[in-house]
């Protein structure tokens, strides 16, 4: 349901929310607030993705170490696909969200699928499956690269988008076309 916490009233489910409730049943001092590094929508997933948090403890207990949290978090995560895997004491001018210094991203193709229903299982929710026959691939990594650089993506929010106060420019470092396998060929 996307990384961002999703209000009480909705049946979907987002990230943050599993974490937070998570972190409460470490029984912290004060209300738990995750910041997450990177926003992810419905249906994608995220690898690595950083967050921080502000873990305050009753007088007299000792802080968390790094190793404690990730055991206690993924404790209270088990039946979720969502998992802790490291942690570790930043200085209180991090911010996960702000601080990032990039971010990247994968689109995965699979092709050769008449039907949805021919995805491997391993593959499903991992890729997108468009109709038709073989893509030209020299052809798409010309055109990738106009999208180099910097530039405006206005066109490509909402017209409604939560981040309108927000500058729609970006740099795009690196944009790499790449045939591959899936992901469980090599196995």
């Amino acid at each position: 349901s996307g990384v961002m916490e999703t209000k009480s009233d909705q049946a979907l489910v987002g990230v943050q929310n599993y974490l937070e409730e998570a972190a409460q049943k470490l029984r912290p001092s004060a209300p738990i607030k995750f910041h997450i590094s990177s926003r992810t929508d419905t249906g994608v997933h995220a690898l690595a993705n950083a967050a921080h948090l502000d873990i305050q403890r009753a007088p007299g207990k000792a802080p968390f170490t790094g190793h404690q949290l990730v055991q206690g978090l993924n404790y209270h995560l088990r039946p979720e696909p969502i998992r802790i895997l490291s942690a570790q004491r930043v200085p209180s001018t991090f911010h996960a969200r702000f601080c990032a210094l990039s971010r990247t991203y994968i689109y995965r193709l699979l092709l050769g699928c008449a039907h949805h229903s021919q995805i491997p299982v391993f593959e499903r929710d991992l890729c997108w499956a468009p109709a038709g026959g073989p893509l030209d691939i020299p052809a798409m990594r010309e055109g990738a690269e106009f999208l180099l650089g910097t530039h405006d993506f206005s066109t490509f929010r909402s017209l409604h988008s939560e981040s309108a106060s927000q500058s729609p420019v970006r740099t795009l470092l690196q944009l790499q076309i790449q045939p591959a396998p899936g992901f469980l060929a090599h196995h």
